[in-house]
């Protein structure tokens, strides 16, 4: 293709050129060969049409040439382009330098003597209208349209021909190549296929013997089944034969449970004798009972006037977590006599209506599971109001137990009846409510309300009532 559009070319022939090369080229160039005599002139030929490889060669030559040349000898729209890095100078600047090349016969002449100073001896042959066997077609014919000498468009068409001819021959051998490539897949997949039918015959004859032994079965089966079908009649003959013999025992049950329903109303009446006779016993044993209960609620009244008690205003909680905090105590002596396990949550509201009751919280067990969303001052603050109520209506005493090394800052009033109890430094909350129960005396009814199955075996042992957190939360919630 051209360098651009095609144009009448005012460019004076060879001769001129090789003239033109001498006058600018002075000393920092040798002189280009003597050209032949100018023709005479006659109507502009236009541009040929160059190969792309070609074109491009002719502006990566000019490129490189055109930071050499003074600034007043670059037409103006390069002078940018002569700016630019080498590598950037052929890529960005190439239609500019296209369209000078092919408008400016002078530029073209100044660029023409730097480039063929560079090719050397190249460059004189190809000025001298010849080219060497072994020179690159591509850079013979940059150089031929650069320096433009006598048959200088032969020379290009020449070297157009050749980078054709080196295309044609890239394209067959492409063309070979993939050829071969598509041989050697054909066979590869004659091998695979080859492979494959070995292994569908194989597969065939597996299935051939599965199919052998598909039929043997079949005729086990057919065996089998025959006899099945045989014992099936035997065992409907049998059936028949045992369903009249149930049809007599029906009989005979129903004669018999006739005889049992008339012994069943016998013993209804004598039932009813004999609950009668029990009512008024009842009655002489609910006397003595009343009697025995108004005798020990007498000797009691007359035991705490002859023993003279006070009452009290410390209870055994009080002095666990004060006097005897550091102290080691021992099981009472029979913790058999105190309650057992139990895991209904509707037992808590029995248990607290026990005489004296007391209640023993693991504070953070019981809050985390129930608003552990809530921070922990709230969570106290929400455990300790609830206790409170309960405290009120039931009249027993409460004692909720905290983690805490020390006392916690921001902590509500302690409503009346609840008590609020943190464990030392090294002691824990569950090592704290042990001590709690028992410091209890044996027969009081003690109460502990924790998930934590550490703690509930512990105060189990010494005779307490475990019950898990979700029976409090529940009662919280109904209060």
């Amino acid at each position: 293709m051209p360098l651009t559009e095609p144009y009448d070319d005012p460019t004076p022939d060879a001769g001129t050129v090789a003239t033109g090369l001498d006058a600018t080229a002075g000393g920092e160039h040798e002189a280009a060969p003597e050209a032949a005599p100018a023709p005479e002139a006659g109507p502009p030929e236009p541009e040929p049409v160059l190969p792309e490889p070609v074109r491009q060669r002719i502006v990566t030559l000019t490129a490189a040439v055109l930071p050499g040349l003074p600034v007043d000898e670059v037409p103006v729209p390069l002078r940018r382009v002569a700016k630019f890095a080498p590598n950037r100078r052929a890529r960005l600047g190439a239609p500019a330098i296209a369209a000078q090349l092919t408008a400016d016969p002078l530029f073209r002449q100044r660029v023409t003597a730097r480039v063929l100073a560079d090719a050397g001896d190249l460059g004189a042959a190809v000025v001298e209208g010849t080219a060497p066997a072994a020179a690159d077609p591509v850079e013979v014919a940059a150089l031929a349209y650069l320096a433009r000498p006598v048959g200088w468009r032969d020379l290009v068409d020449a070297s157009g021909a050749a980078v054709r001819a080196e295309a044609d021959s890239a394209v067959v051998a492409e063309l070979v190549r993939e050829a071969e490539q598509r041989a050697t897949r054909a066979e590869h997949d004659r091998a695979v296929a080859r492979v494959e039918a070995e292994k569908l015959r194989d597969e065939l004859a597996r299935v051939r013997d599965e199919l052998g032994q598909l039929r043997e079965e079949h005729r086990v089966l057919a065996r089998t089944l025959r006899e099945t079908q045989t014992r099936e009649r035997r065992a409907n003959e049998l059936l028949a034969t045992e369903r009249g013999r149930a049809a007599r025992a029906a009989g005979d049950a129903d004669a018999e449970l006739r005889r049992v329903r008339n012994r069943l109303a016998e013993v209804e009446a004598a039932a009813g004798v004999a609950r009668a006779s029990a009512k008024e016993a009842r009655s002489v044993d609910d006397a003595k009972l009343w009697l025995l209960l108004e005798t020990i609620g007498q000797a009691a009244v007359g035991l705490r006037r002859e023993l003279a008690l006070d009452p009290v205003d410390r209870l055994p909680a009080d002095f666990v977590a004060d006097a005897f905090a550091d102290q080691p105590t021992t099981a009472p002596a029979n913790p058999s006599a105190r309650a057992r396990d139990t895991d209904d949550p509707a037992r808590l509201d029995q248990l607290l209506a026990l005489p004296k009751a007391h209640l023993v919280v693991d504070g953070y067990n019981v809050t985390k599971r129930g608003f552990g969303e809530m921070s922990l001052e709230q969570q106290r603050k929400r455990l300790i109001t609830g206790l409170g109520g309960i405290a009120a209506q039931t009249g027993d005493e409460v004692t909720v137990v905290f983690d805490g090394a020390e006392r916690m800052h921001g902590l509500p009033p302690t409503p009346r009846g609840v008590r609020v109890l943190f464990s030392r430094k090294g002691e824990t909350a569950d090592e704290l409510i042990r001590r709690l129960v028992r410091a209890e005396p044996p027969g009081r009814p003690v109460v502990v309300v924790s998930s934590d199955r550490e703690v509930a075996d512990g105060v189990r042992r010494h005779g307490a009532y475990p019950l898990g957190a979700d029976a409090l939360l529940r009662r919280l919630a109904r209060s």
